[in-house]
């Protein structure tokens, strides 16, 4: 595990240093063929709640193919999968701007949090029954890559991240014990 982690920090950090050292102004201008530029304004015609900060699955998770556990480092050793830190996002938005101006904007919003102290008050989507225990380190464990997918759909794919399966309807989560042929005592969940 610690492995995995250290190899993706590793693939991080050339990732930045990649776009750091490799978009000019003049690169800057040529068209993308990564995801279309979209700006905030723009998110509101998309699935999901709109968030402080415009942030790209779709860029990120898609086209850098980061991991999931990259940003949401704590997901395989807690049974929360944490909110990214402003710290974390820092790490490389200290030297990456964006090639976009829309991109450039939502990152200049993150900047200024970051340099005020403030913290990015995002707007929670997936929720779980608070009688209901969902052990993340658990899921992430037993379906390995494909974990984070089987719930929360193809967020490399998602401008906007939005809610795709009912992780709040124990019939959802019956079905996928079921096909999976593990246990399904109650306890297992309402402790």
């Amino acid at each position: 595990m610690l492995k995995r982690s250290l190899l993706g920090l590793v693939g991080m950090v050339a990732v930045a240093a990649a776009l750091a050292t490799g978009i000019s102004s003049s690169d800057a201008q040529q068209p993308s063929t990564g995801p279309a530029p979209l700006s905030a304004a723009d998110s509101a015609g998309l699935k999901g709640p709109r968030q402080p900060i415009f942030f790209r699955h779709d860029i990120h998770a898609g086209e850098l193919q980061m991991q999931c556990q990259y940003c949401h480092y704590s997901v395989a050793v807690s049974s929360e999968p944490g909110i990214p830190s402003m710290q974390t996002c820092m790490g490389c938005h200290a030297l990456v701007a964006g090639r976009d101006p829309a991109n450039q904007a939502e990152i200049q919003k993150l900047k200024d949090a970051w340099a005020a102290g403030t913290p990015v008050e995002w707007v929670r989507i997936h929720n779980v029954a608070r009688h209901v225990h969902f052990p993340h380190m658990r899921h992430i464990k037993a379906l390995g890559d494909n974990a984070c997918a089987t719930c929360h759909g193809n967020v490399a794919r998602m401008p906007q991240v939005y809610q795709v399966n009912n992780v709040n309807n124990m019939g959802f989560c019956i079905n996928c014990h079921l096909e999976r042929n593990v246990t399904r005592d109650c306890s297992a969940c309402h402790f």
